[in-house]
């Protein structure tokens, strides 16, 4: 087929499609109207096909699907401070971690690209109402955070979000809708997730519909490219900051910016760092922080041998307990130099189904996996760090996701595990609670409090209701 256009830059890349023998994805082009047909066009332009042709030889027709396992030990963390010096040493690492807040030194940064499919929820998943008593959404519960702490340490604290292609204009609109929670729109950056296509077992690009190739996010890994390349890098830099917080839209329980774990960061100049609680047992679905043949990283759950999985220390505890829960610390530069001549991370690929069209051009939803999705992950960057720190914390007090409509990881469980906190700060200031609070509805909003030792309230003289609320 002859494919000619009256624009030279995409007759170029029209060519530099046909010469990476991709140029299957014209097959309906004389039925495109002139939008669909810059639409594909506009696709193709951001498709890096030396990047899918070596994707292809590695992953595809290698045969090789996964990158063989080497040895595995587990890494070493700082624990929860028990002993004295431990206590001296939490306590020394908070006052670095305040000193940089209120220098002003530190950005939040969101992962939110993801539905809340899993959840029976139709929207983007930081809508999810999800707080006890005011169900208050995933988004407003990290702004109420990011708002008591600027006012805490007298400095603001820019949040940069990462959408998706698919709910990046939902997500914005919602942040304007909302009044953006209290927080200056100067300080709330947006920016999108950069997606890459999935290939075929023959190397070729799929068309999800006649004007449409399929394309997926590049993993949480891209969020260190995305950082880059939608010139979040280059705004942090003009104000200043050089400490990045990063933490996932689903976790209600996170620590924002907590200044113990950027503290020992900072004192221990690291690079990269990871908060880390022990697993609940060897079954629990986490990755864990290891060492693969000495280089530190995540070990998937699903790689761990049922030795590894079970194996014990001689105290009884898991050998391999240390819990992946996505809580990272960067430093600017060193997300900088990780973009360096491309992305550095490693590419994982899965075997999925791929709805696609048909020659007739319709779609087919595929009954087997019929394609190969691509990503990255960003603890893979770990290993690239000079200096990592990694902090173990309690689950209880900073780990319960939302993840599932029903079961572990639900909503359920997430607003019990934020009923559960709430009671500990009350009952940790004097008020009388039932033994079992599991019925209860207990909020506290961050605009009152951010720990138990900020709870500042008259909590022996507060009455404990259903349905109480103190902000």
């Amino acid at each position: 087929m002859q494919i000619l256009t009256t624009n030279n830059d995409e007759q170029e890349l029209i060519e530099r499609v046909r010469a990476a023998g991709q140029e299957h994805v014209f097959r309906f082009w004389d039925e495109l109207s002139d939008q669909a047909r810059k639409s594909l066009l506009s696709q193709l332009r951001e498709i890096d096909f030396e990047l899918m042709a070596m994707l292809a030889e590695k992953f595809i027709q290698s045969g090789k699907s996964t990158t063989a396992k080497g040895e595995l030990e587990p890494a070493e963390f700082i624990p929860l401070p028990e002993s004295p010096d431990e206590q001296v040493q939490a306590s020394l690492a908070r006052e670095a971690g305040e000193k940089a807040l209120t220098d002003g030194r530190v950005a939040a940064f969101l992962v939110a690209g993801g539905q809340g499919t899993r959840l029976g929820f139709h929207g983007a998943k930081g809508k999810f109402p999800i707080s006890p008593v005011k169900h208050k959404s995933l988004f407003q519960l990290h702004a109420e955070k990011i708002r008591a702490l600027g006012r805490k340490y007298g400095a603001a604290i820019p949040w940069y979000i990462m959408t998706s292609e698919t709910n990046h204009k939902e997500t914005v609109g919602f942040f304007e809708q909302e009044s953006y929670f209290g927080l200056k729109t100067d300080d709330v950056i947006f920016f999108t997730q950069q997606m890459v296509p999935a290939l075929d077992p023959h190397g070729k690009l799929i068309l999800a519909a006649k004007d449409r190739i399929f394309q997926n996010p590049n993993g949480h890994g891209g969020s260190l490219s995305a950082l880059k390349h939608r010139g979040a890098l280059e705004d942090m830099r003009a104000r200043d900051i050089d400490l990045i917080f990063y933490f996932q839209v689903d976790n209600v329980l996170v620590k924002m910016c907590d200044p113990v774990f950027l503290g020992y960061h900072v004192l221990q100049n690291a690079e990269m760092s990871a908060k880390v609680c022990a697993k609940s047992g060897p079954g629990e679905k986490v990755g864990v922080l290891g060492r693969v043949d000495g280089k530190l990283g995540v070990i998937e759950y699903s790689d761990l041998s049922d030795d590894e999985k079970n194996a014990r220390n001689e105290d009884g505890s898991l050998k391999f307990q240390a819990g992946n829960i996505a809580i990272h610390a960067f430093n600017v530069d060193f997300v900088e130099r990780e973009n360096r001549g491309g992305l550095r991370l490693p590419w994982h690929v899965a075997h999925k189904k791929i709805a696609f069209a048909d020659p007739l051009g319709k779609r087919v939803e595929p009954e087997a996996p019929n394609g190969y999705k691509f990503e990255t992950f960003v603890f893979d960057a770990l290993g690239d760090a000079g200096k990592t720190v990694f902090l173990e914390v309690r689950r209880e007090d900073e780990f319960s996701p939302v993840k599932n409509k029903t079961g572990d990881d639900s909503p359920e469980t997430a607003r019990r595990d934020m009923v559960r906190q709430y009671g500990r700060w009350l009952q940790a200031a004097g008020a009388i609670l039932p033994e079992n609070v599991d019925g209860l509805n207990l909020e506290i909003s961050p605009l009152k409090a951010l720990s138990a030792e900020e709870f500042a309230a008259d909590a022996a003289a507060i009455k404990i209701v259903d349905g109480l609320y103190l902000e």
